[in-house]
């Protein structure tokens, strides 16, 4: 049996309360993976324009990222649990309403408040985890089962998505949330404790209005620019969210009760657990973006192919995230980390043998061993995350958490993709045309053959360079991390006296 090291160790109560968390976690990640085989089904029953349908499915994305900072900080104001219930309540209602959409505004509306929603239950859960199992390795665990159903609904999500939309409509994706809502809300009472700082203040409007002021901007503007490059009303926006944000910096600074309090990064085991959080996000997922562009491009896989290819690296990551806690048993934390990361680069450097005939197999062994490596990093440094700070601010440093996986993303997605096309108009001949020049996707309908085997294999020289940039960066980070965090301070344990938790 493990040594009880703060004191208090979670009982069967507790283990089958994190059950009802693991709900909310599976579905938004089905949900997600689900709604990209309904796309066409969709798009021919509401036939929306190009435009309306990259907000459908680019808007619940943008309102997750923005309003994560504010729910972590509004659940530990009102009580962790209740704002669960709340989300969970408005996610059920806007899956109803996106089901039976009946033109593309209205499903968009809907999307939209399915991601504000859904901002409430990824911060809610996580850290409810941290207050129901204050044992830093119970806690690791429920971390680590917590990240593998949010892996498992990607794994699952297109065979769900798959088998409903061969019998039923496209609406029948949104409505798997429906009874997950209705547990949550019959159980959480019985199940989940409440959790609120009794000494914090009201929340501050301004602040909730700069931050999305911020975050909104700094998105859209990277995704816009991953996809179709820099101009001046990009530029402008990005440089619009990057004043917001450090006028929202030194407003928290002043403030007495901040809403997103900064001194928390004064705590190394905090900003490094985060920054490595942030690498990792950078890195896989600008790497993921050209490995799936490559399947069906240059691979010449359909969607249904390309999407079983990238079944096993979702497995992986869950077995990962499953075997880093007993790995952290034994060995300290960090080593462990740095270990996975290095495992992880290995798995990044099979992507460099890639040909533009036939890599199938060197994509599925590398995005395996790669995301395998991740695993790791993903739970121990959600678990340093949560477990450094006070627990009356485990809300905020859990949204944290996810605001820094999703800006990492979208700055993957946003820089690799400008590499990986940098490369790829460098490696073609001169003469191609304008048309092969936008991309791999125009060379397809551009009916060259010799130029098309020329775009494939320029396409391909541009993975090779992401991948080996994607290798130096994981590389240093591994060690950067083992370093940093090797001296880190034991795990907050909250006083009594200080913070009282509500009753339950």
């Amino acid at each position: 049996m493990d040594n009880d090291t703060t004191g208090t160790r979670a009982g069967r109560r507790e283990w089958i309360g994190l059950a009802v968390l693991a709900f909310p976690t599976l579905l938004l990640s089905l949900d997600m993976s689900a709604l990209h085989l309904a796309v066409p089904h969709l798009a021919a029953d509401l036939r929306p324009s190009g435009t309306e349908l990259l907000w459908i499915i680019d808007i619940y994305g943008f309102m997750v990222a923005g309003f994560l900072v504010t729910m972590g900080s509004l659940g530990d104001r009102i009580g962790r649990r209740k704002l669960l219930m709340i989300g969970g309540a408005a996610f059920g209602a806007a899956s109803v309403a996106a089901a039976f959409a009946t033109s593309p505004a209205m499903l968009i509306g809907a999307r939209a408040l399915l991601g504000v929603a859904g901002a409430t239950l990824m911060p809610s859960t996580l850290a409810l985890i941290s207050n129901m199992f204050r044992d830093p390795r119970q806690r690791g665990t429920a971390i680590a089962v917590w990240m593998s159903c949010f892996m498992g609904g990607m794994v699952i999500g297109p065979v769900v998505g798959g088998l409903l939309l061969s019998v039923a409509w496209w609406g029948s994706v949104f409505l798997l949330a429906v009874p997950v809502m209705v547990l949550l809300l019959v159980t959480a009472p019985k199940l989940l404790p409440e959790y609120r700082d009794e000494n914090a203040g009201r929340l501050d409007l301004a602040s909730v209005a700069l931050s999305l002021a911020t975050i909104l901007p700094v998105v859209f503007a990277l995704k816009e620019i991953a996809k179709d490059g820099l101009d001046t009303t990009r530029l402008v926006v990005l440089a619009f969210g990057l004043v917001a944000g450090t006028v929202f910096v030194r407003r928290q600074q002043r403030l007495t009760d901040p809403m997103l309090d900064l001194s928390l990064f004064r705590n190394r085991t905090f900003a490094a657990a985060l920054c490595i959080i942030l690498v990792g996000a950078i890195t896989m997922g600008g790497t993921f973006l050209l490995i799936s562009q490559y399947l069906q491009l240059v691979a010449g896989l359909t969607t249904a192919q390309a999407g079983i290819a990238l079944v096993p690296q979702a497995g992986a990551v869950v077995l990962g995230s499953m075997v880093a806690p007993r790995l952290a048993k034994r060995f300290r934390p960090e080593f462990v980390l740095g270990f996975g990361m290095l495992v992880a680069a290995g798995g990044l450097l099979l992507f460099t043998q890639l040909d533009d005939t036939n890599g199938v197999v060197f994509v599925v062994l590398g995005l395996s061993v790669a995301a395998f490596g991740m695993g790791p990093q993903g739970v121990l440094c959600t678990e340093m995350v949560v477990g450094s700070v006070p627990v009356h601010r485990a809300g905020a440093a859990s949204a944290m958490s996810e605001t820094s996986a999703e800006f990492g993303i979208a700055m993957g997605i946003a820089l690799f993709g400008s590499v990986g096309t940098a490369v790829y108009r460098d490696e073609l001949p001169a003469t191609a045309s304008d048309q092969v020049k936008e991309g791999l996707v125009n060379a397809l309908s551009a009916g060259d053959p010799r130029m098309l085997d020329a775009a494939r294999a320029a396409f391909t020289s541009g993975v090779h360079t992401v991948a080996g940039i994607a290798i130096v960066i994981v590389v240093v980070f591994a060690v950067v991390g083992m370093v940093a965090l090797r001296h880190r301070p034991a795990p907050v344990v909250e006083v009594a006296e200080e913070r009282v938790p509500v009753a339950v």
